[in-house]
């Protein structure tokens, strides 16, 4: 049966891409998710050099932080240090419901692959693949070589889902808040969460896509 996870876990790494992940943490709380977030070394420079957002190295500081910017209720949001092994989502007895790379960098994308487990991300990538539950993967590089693909082709033979961060323009975007939100509402249709992110396909008002079948070349 396809229900909305309770608790998801948002892994932040440290590709481009910084505004889908801080948006996708805002809709995930505000649809009454509790989040498990986690964050790279790497992913505190790019929130600084993308964003000028400060993730201090304490997870404390910045589960403080981004509650008070998501006006999250206690407890809704929780912050892991990257070695914290005794994080319920270290184990398979206890993995969050769903879990979501967002960005995700190349070199995480082959550790998740290859099984490596060497810090927390990983570690509970790899456990939401072995117990089954649903991994969403939003790989930012481009152009993608050969060794990107194959191990990408890898993971969605597992029942990975690979989404990169590719927005439509068929709804005439007037913003990059616009473009963000295309990509967020897309994590959240995998990961049977709703929202009114943006109009969808067929709806009334909906604009008609230029590239529909019978459309001219």
């Amino acid at each position: 049966m396809n229900v909305p996870p309770q608790t998801v876990a948002v892994a932040f790494t440290g590709a481009s891409g910084m505004p889908y992940g801080l948006r996708l943490v805002d809709c995930l709380l505000a649809a009454g998710c509790t989040v498990w977030l986690l964050y790279s070394q790497v992913a505190q420079i790019v929130a600084r050099q993308e964003m000028g957002l400060e993730l201090p190295s304490r997870p404390a500081e910045v589960e403080a932080a981004l509650s008070a910017r998501f006006k999250a209720a206690p407890g809704r949001l929780r912050v892991f240090g990257r070695e914290e092994w005794f994080a319920p989502l270290a184990s398979g007895s206890n993995p969050a419901d769903a879990m979501v790379v967002c960005p995700c960098t190349m070199g995480t994308l082959a550790a998740i692959a290859a099984g490596l487990s060497q810090n927390l991300i990983e570690r509970a990538a790899d456990v939401a693949i072995k117990e089954g539950r649903k991994l969403v993967l939003i790989p930012r590089e481009t152009p993608f070589s050969a060794i990107h693909l194959e191990n990408m082709l890898k993971l969605a033979r597992l029942g990975v889902v690979i989404l990169p961060p590719s927005p439509g323009f068929y709804n005439h975007p007037q913003t990059v808040d616009d473009l963000v939100d295309f990509v967020v509402a897309r994590v959240l249709d995998q990961l049977r969460v709703p929202h009114r992110l943006m109009q969808r396909w067929g709806e009334d008002g909906a604009l008609s896509d230029p590239a529909q079948p019978g459309a001219a070349a």
